[in-house]
């Protein structure tokens, strides 16, 4: 019978996270009202709940999980100092002039903005509010426009350092741990946010240059779609001057961690401190627009630290009606062994993130099988690179897109909202290419993790 309160509880709290109340609060307080319900029924013991203290404490005492305060305030700064800004305008002079250049300019600071920012509605936000009225008012096609923007904004989701690798890497840290206990063995070692950072590097890549490729190809065939757009020539020292700071600074942070100089936590400090540093010098950070940033990156904090409590409660909880030996008896019955159940996964995963976001599905479904499925010999990095292209995969599918709600909300009323449906369509189709080949290619995402460490 608990197994079922088990399934009941989950479905009750993507419910209620349907009709929109606060994630954190919808974990916590679903999950000790079915507690409470099972402790008087007698089919839930409450030495559950007495970890609970112990989570909390490890969660709010997570070095790993410092670096998310810290990367969050590099971005936030980067943001609205206007390097941003800038970048963009000094991008879309130098690549206006050839067919389909204002899209690779678009492109190329969306990647910047990605590993500055590591947050996708950020990303979108900014890249809608800055590029969509130059690329409409240069005789781009509304839906070619709208696509880019949204693709590239969600390469925030991949592309380190990104908020959802940190917070992945601490859960499959975690699962790791777990999957290894269940089979008997003691490792100290485990995936680190650094591993997945790295493992994510190529696929990035390619996802890039995969958009950078269509958006040619596209142009060639089509120039009517993508048409060159004067948009006045640029000096060298302004390339540079925009260009070359935010190069540094997130070369600094992940080639401190790639070369093992730096943990995220410590390479996210830098990151922060030197986009204050950044935009001090550029005398781009008054008082208001510095207390504007710091309270930006407060809210965001606690948002996810509170969602971190609320899944702790949560996974006890659930746990404790045998939810787990359920999942785990699931899967070992699907047919197909261990690549059908993470196939079935990853559907799961892209359909819940139509209506969760990244951080509910990282604490509320992951934990739930990621130890499962690492003790049947995934390998962690791989799994993680999997989860965070899939969801960036679902934040750009209509009708739910995260990301399609984010440029909506910026765009022009005269910019239809099926021309942005339309638009995204491409590189959905390029997203799943890269998720058919990391599947049939693992050492995408693991080989260069296993290079630097030897």
């Amino acid at each position: 019978m608990g197994d079922f309160v088990a399934l009941w509880l989950f479905a009750a709290i993507c419910l209620l996270l349907m009709m929109g109340y606060p994630v954190a609060f919808t974990l916590a307080g679903t999950s000790l009202a079915f507690a409470a319900v099972g402790i008087i029924a007698g089919n839930f013991d409450p030495a559950f709940l007495a970890a609970l203290p112990a989570r909390i404490f490890g969660t709010i005492s997570n070095d790993t999980l410092i670096a998310v305060p810290l990367f969050v305030l590099m971005g936030v700064v980067l943001e609205k100092s206007r390097i941003a800004e800038q970048l963009l305008g000094t991008m879309s002079r130098c690549f206006g002039s050839l067919q389909g250049g204002l899209g690779i300019g678009v492109i190329l600071v969306g990647m910047l903005l990605a590993a500055s920012t590591g947050i996708v509605g950020a990303t979108v936000v900014t890249m809608g509010l800055l590029s969509l009225p130059s690329m409409l008012k240069g005789g781009y096609s509304p839906s070619l426009a709208a696509g880019t923007i949204c693709a590239t904004g969600t390469l925030g989701q991949i592309i380190p350092p990104s908020i959802a690798l940190v917070l992945l890497g601490d859960v499959l840290s975690n699962a790791y741990q777990q999957a290894q206990l269940s089979v008997g063995i003691f490792n100290p070692k485990t995936v680190s946010v650094g591993d997945l950072f790295i493992g994510a590097l190529l696929p990035g890549l390619l996802l890039v240059l995969l958009y950078l490729g269509y958006v040619l190809s596209l142009a060639r065939l089509r120039p009517e779609l993508a048409p060159n757009v004067e948009t006045g020539s640029v000096t060298l020292p302004e390339v540079l001057g925009s260009l070359l700071p935010p190069l540094i600074l997130i070369a600094v942070v992940l080639g401190s961690i790639l070369l093992g100089a730096a943990t995220p936590t410590e390479a996210a400090g830098v990151g922060a401190v030197g986009a204050l540093l950044l935009a001090l010098a550029k005398r781009e950070l008054p008082l208001q627009r510095l207390r504007d940033a710091l309270q930006d990156t407060l809210k965001i904090t606690c948002m996810v630290f509170m969602i971190l409590i609320g899944a702790a409660v949560f996974s006890l909880v659930f746990r404790g009606f045998g939810g787990e030996e359920l999942i785990q008896h699931l899967f070992q019955q699907m047919p197909g062994g261990v690549l059908g159940a993470t196939l079935v996964v990853m559907l799961v995963i892209f359909l819940l993130g139509f209506i969760l976001d990244f951080i509910e599905i990282t604490f509320v479904v992951v934990p739930i099988v990621g130890p499962i499925l690492l003790a049947m010999g995934l390998d962690p990095v791989w799994l993680g690179i999997m989860i965070a292209l899939n969801l960036q995969t679902s934040f750009l599918t209509p009708p739910f897109g995260f990301a399609l709600f984010y440029l909506r909300g910026v765009a022009p009323p005269s910019l239809p909202t099926s021309a942005i449906y339309r638009g995204v369509i491409p590189f959905i189709l390029i997203q799943l290419l890269v998720l058919a080949a990391l599947w049939i290619w693992p050492a995408l995402a693991t080989w260069l993790p296993a290079l630097l460490k030897q």
